[in-house]
């Protein structure tokens, strides 16, 4: 009959190995555990505590930044605006909301309108599609109420909903009516504001690959959409001096000179 195996003779066993390995395993696991939390939680949202805690860390490598403002930034200092920088580059540009469905024109648009251009920025002005008003009624509305210039960006049409009863060919014709209303007005293609996701689910037709394109895609590093794109809308929670409280950031992809070609040209 064979002896049993006492408690003591078991932690004979596990002495064996040093207590250096034992603290080494621990660290290891430790480092592990850490590195998993920080990969799969904090790094995907990490832009996102940057801004909530105003570590101004933006994408690198564009040079060529701006904004997107409307009535809830308020009365806007545009002297001290102009002096402002974002990630060490001036500000170049400001798009504009001006219009909402087919009554809406927002109370800040014609003096913010008026004061980008005053004070040197390239401006744009923006139309948010509604769902509740036909997209010939909206267009021409916009049209009534926004004059676009020479040096102007082209027009912008800012599409982020879909009607649930309204099926994706449906949607698709809205959009484009709007768009064909107003390219035939300016005889330069819109540009369309949306959110990459929405692009690729209600978007994707080949009628729309034509048009440039401002990708809102908040708090990463890398823009995820593949396609191309002009503006990137990367944060909400950018904050300059001349807006009290926040403002979105955007990037133009490419050269100063690219963003002035895509401006309205002078009248022949």
């Amino acid at each position: 009959m064979g002896k049993k195996r006492t408690t003591k003779n078991k932690r004979k066993r596990l002495s064996r190995h040093p207590k250096w390995v034992w603290w080494l395993g621990g660290f290891l696991l430790v480092a592990a555990y850490t590195w998993a939390f920080w990969y799969f939680f904090v790094s995907p949202t990490s832009f996102r505590w940057q801004a909530l805690y105003g570590d101004a860390n933006y994408p690198e490598g564009y040079e060529i930044h701006g904004i997107d403002v409307s009535h809830y930034q308020g009365d806007i200092d545009w002297a001290l605006l102009r002096t402002a920088n974002i990630n060490r580059c001036p500000v170049r540009f400001v798009l504009i909301k001006a219009t909402e469905g087919a009554s809406i024109v927002d109370e800040n648009f014609d003096e913010n309108f008026f004061q980008a251009r005053e004070h040197g920025f390239i401006r744009g002005a923006y139309h948010f599609f509604s769902l509740k008003t036909p997209a010939k009624q909206q267009a021409e509305f916009f049209l009534a109420n926004v004059l676009l210039e020479a040096g102007d960006l082209p027009p912008i049409l800012d599409v982020e909903h879909k009607a649930k009863e309204r099926s994706v060919e449906d949607f698709q014709r809205d959009v484009l009516t709007w768009l064909h209303t107003v390219e035939n007005k300016y005889h330069v293609k819109p540009i369309i504001y949306t959110y990459y996701k929405f692009k690729e689910k209600y978007l994707n037709d080949a009628r729309f690959d034509d048009y440039p394109y401002w990708i809102a895609h908040y708090y990463v590093d890398t823009m995820q959409y593949k396609g191309k794109w002009k503006f990137w809308q990367h944060t909400d929670a950018g904050r300059l001096p001349g807006i009290e409280g926040e403002v979105d950031f955007d990037i133009y992809n490419g050269s100063f000179y690219d963003l002035k070609k895509l401006c309205l040209p002078e009248d022949d």
